[in-house]
Parts: C-alpha cells; sequence; structure tokens
C-alpha cells in the first residue's frame, strides 16, 4: 500500500503543470526524452479490453499534453517495426520519425495515431541509432524511454549498445516499459535499463508518469563524513561522483559545513547510479549510490581523519624535502608530503620514508581523530667534498665491518657540498685520470647536527 501511495502522489504531481513549470525554471539544464517505440506486429497483442499499440498510443498522447506546458524540455520519437511485414524478418526496420525540437508535440501525436504494427524488433540497432538522434551538445541530458512487448529479435545486443552509450556520454541509463512482456523475458532489460512492468493500462499509466516525474524532479541530498565518534563533523576536501554505469564524471565538489555547521546540501540528477570518490589520503568510495527522486537523501562515509607534520629545523624551502607516506606495511604510495606541511590523513597507521640523506625510514606512525601527530627528523649537518679531479665516488652508512649504500658522487665536478642526517659515513673514491684499483680512496666521517666538515678526496 506504501507503494501505491508513492505512485499516485507522484502521479498528482505530473499532471500539475504549474508546479512543473516552477520546478524546471529552477533547472537550468535543458531535458531531452526520445521516445522509442515498439510498433512490431506483436503489439497487436490483446492488453486489458484493447490492444498494445492502442493503450501505447492512448497513454503516450495524454502525457505528450502534459509535458507540453513544462519549460526546458525536447521531444522525439523513434519508432521500430512499423515499415516492414513479417515475413521476412527486416532488421533495419527502425526510424527517427519526429527529431528533436521544441515546437513538435502535434507531430509526434500525429506520427503515433497513424502507426500500424507490421514488422520485427530490431531493439539494438534502435539504441544503437539513438545515439545520433540527439543533438551533439554538452548541455542538458539525454533520457531514452523504451516502449516493447518483446525482446531482442534480431542479431543485435540491446545490453551492449545501452553500455556504449552511457560510456560516451550520450544518454543517462535507459528506461523500459514492459507492455505486458512474457515474465521469463523481463531480465533480459536488466543489464540495458531500469525496467518497469506494465501488465495492464492502469500499470502502464502509474509507470509512465513515475518515469517522467523522475525525470523533472529536484532531488537534493548531503554527504556525511563521519569521524571516529559517526558525527558529520568532516570537512574541506574534494568530492567526485561518477556515474557508475559509464564511468563518465558528473560532479566535482569541495565538501563543506554550512552556516549551521551541518553538511551542505547539494543537487543531483535522481536518474544516475552513482559512485561517490571522497578524495581524503586515502581516497573513500561508496560504490553504488541510488536516489529517491524528490527526498532529501544523506550518503554517510566513515572518514575520520587526523594530521601530520613532519618537522625538520632550519629547513630550506627552496631545497624541498619529501616524504613517501604509505598505509602500515604496504608498498603502494598514497601520498609525497613535503616537510614542515601539515597534511590529514584517515584514522589510521602510516610508514613514512623521508627522503634526506640518507632516507629515514619510520614505521607504524599513529594518527589519531582531530590530532596532529609531530614527527621530528634530526637536524642535518652540511658536509663538502673536495677532489683533487673529477672522479668516481660513493657514499655509504657506515655500520661496522657493513656498508650501506646511499649516494653516488657527481663524475663531472671536482667539488660537491651535500645536507646529511646525523651519523657516521664513509667515502670511496677514485679520479678518473687514475686507472690503477689501487689509487682508491677511502675516508671515514662524521656528521654532527647543524655543522658543516669538508672530506678532501
Amino acid at each position: 500500500m506504501k507503494t501505491f501511495r508513492l505512485l499516485f502522489i507522484l502521479i498528482a504531481f505530473l499532471y500539475s503543470a504549474n508546479v512543473f513549470s516552477q520546478q524546471k525554471k529552477a533547472n537550468k539544464f535543458l531535458t531531452r526524452f526520445l521516445f522509442v517505440l515498439d510498433a512490431s506486429q506483436s503489439m497487436t497483442g490483446k492488453l486489458d479490453k484493447s490492444t498494445k499499440i492502442d493503450i501505447s498510443k492512448k497513454l503516450l498522447t495524454n502525457m505528450l499534453d502534459s509535458l507540453g506546458t513544462i519549460e526546458n524540455i525536447e521531444l522525439a520519437l523513434r519508432v521500430y517495426g512499423h515499415q516492414s511485414p513479417v515475413p521476412p524478418q527486416d532488421c533495419n526496420d527502425t526510424k527517427l520519425e519526429v527529431p528533436f525540437s521544441r515546437d513538435n508535440l502535434s507531430l509526434i501525436k500525429q506520427k503515433i495515431n497513424s502507426l500500424t504494427p507490421k514488422g520485427t524488433t530490431p531493439i539494438a540497432h534502435s539504441l544503437e541509432l539513438c545515439g545520433e538522434d540527439f543533438p551533439e551538445s554538452s548541455f542538458g541530458r539525454n533520457i531514452i524511454i523504451l516502449i516493447t512487448d518483446g525482446i531482442e529479435a534480431c542479431d543485435g545486443d540491446p545490453c551492449a549498445v545501452s553500455r556504449e552509450l552511457q560510456k560516451k556520454g550520450i544518454t543517462l541509463r535507459p528506461f523500459i516499459i514492459g507492455v505486458g512482456l512474457d515474465p521469463k523475458f523481463k531480465k533480459a532489460f536488466d543489464c540495458v535499463g531500469k525496467f518497469y512492468d506494465a501488465n495492464n493500462e492502469k500499470q502502464f499509466q502509474e509507470v509512465l508518469n513515475v518515469i517522467i516525474s523522475q525525470a523533472l524532479n529536484s532531488t537534493t541530498a548531503q554527504v556525511n563524513l563521519l569521524d571516529i565518534n559517526n558525527q558529520p563533523t568532516e570537512t574541506n576536501v574534494a568530492m567526485t561522483f561518477n556515474d557508475k554505469y559509464s564511468g563518465v564524471i558528473k560532479y566535482n565538489y569541495e565538501h563543506t559545513l554550512n552556516h549551521r555547521g551541518n553538511p551542505d546540501t547539494l543537487q543531483l540528477d535522481p536518474l544516475i547510479t552513482y559512485q561517490l570518490t571522497i578524495h581524503t589520503i586515502p581516497p573513500i568510495t561508496i560504490d553504488s549510490i541510488n536516489l529517491i527522486p524528490g527526498k532529501h537523501t544523506i550518503i554517510a562515509a566513515d572518514a575520520p581523519q587526523g594530521n601530520l607534520v613532519i618537522k625538520l629545523e632550519s629547513y630550506n624551502q627552496n631545497k624541498p624535502i619529501y616524504s613517501i607516506v604509505r598505509k602500515s606495511g604496504q608498498m603502494e604510495s598514497l601520498n609525497l608530503q613535503e616537510v614542515n606541511k601539515n597534511e590529514k590523513y584517515i584514522v589510521s597507521k602510516y610508514d613514512l620514508e623521508i627522503l634526506t640523506l640518507p632516507r629515514l625510514k619510520i614505521n607504524e606512525v599513529d594518527i589519531k581523530q582531530s590530532h596532529t601527530t609531530t614527527v621530528e627528523v634530526p637536524k642535518p649537518g652540511m658536509v663538502n667534498f673536495q677532489m683533487t679531479s673529477p672522479g668516481f665516488g660513493s657514499l655509504f652508512v657506515d655500520k661496522d665491518n657493513s656498508l650501506e649504500w646511499i649516494y653516488n658522487l657527481t663524475q663531472t665536478t671536482n667539488s660537491e657540498q651535500l645536507l646529511m642526517l646525523p651519523g657516521k659515513y664513509k667515502v670511496i673514491y677514485r679520479s678518473k685520470n687514475t686507472k690503477s684499483t689501487t689509487a682508491t680512496v677511502e675516508k671515514q666521517f662524521k656528521i654532527v647536527s647543524g655543522t658543516t666538515i669538508t672530506v678532501n678526496l
């Protein structure tokens, strides 16, 4: 009973032309409806006390009269199965009978009323040609409403064609109205679009009204970024809404809280199933979001965050130092964070690889809710290498009978200056001009924070 009450509310709303007009004035996008009508031989079959084609003609004509009072919409009509009788089967029997324009309602009604079902059911080919029926424009949105009593009768793949239309951003996911369709064929349309069953004239009218209402309703939503206490306090992060089926980006927003401290309200197209990416570090993805047309939807995501600062004294911003940030125990790099800068992360533990010389690795850094975690990097020292001539040299961390390579000296100069962390090091060097291995020079040296030393080679 609740479902039927909702349907009747939507129907009443549809036929209120003044409300729709006000609604469309607030909608800055043009909505294009392409009706694809099955006029194949099977549409002469009975539905209630009339034929399927006669009911389709009657209800579509009534709907067009209502749509004629609404601003910012354009209509077109494609028909299939109405030109060539069967047998033989003509899989090219599909035609755009009335193209898109603003004043074509009488032409569409005239064409609908003149149809005589004759032929076969080339759904895939008809949908493929629908891609050419819509004007080449990025303004507005394109909607296909397919009305049929049968499945594909030729060799086409309606599912593949529908996916391609959505992937290219030509249309939204189509609506399909099954007019007295055999129940065993209904699943064949699940991959084509959003299917509605119409087993009698009343249900057909309700479904058609619901579809149009969904297309014209204004729908709001808010994204609640929840902290560790499940409160929507997190904010100031970018969000991307993709069409789940096509992958096309529909909206990009920077999340904010309104003047009352609540997540701000968004206007979203209710006809799309969304995949939402919240660009935190690491990002959060909500795979499938379906909105209820005309209702406010709350989209909740666990996004507790804390701050990380990698602190280094006497930092020269002209020679920036960065840290690779990874989820603890994982190899994938999440961020390259500059030292002495604040960055937000999802509450968790992270491994840092600070790109000093040598690299400093700090594991399992704990990021907590609304807390700034500070990691101190030892103040470096300076070393000047002076060589009699350019040569081949390598730097190592001296670990008492174990050398760990960290850097190769520049081969084109006889001097080089490096900023290094405190510790014990060894340099192994040979001049380019010397061809004897025994001419190798090795020197041990120590770096102390904030001091400068010279190593002569």
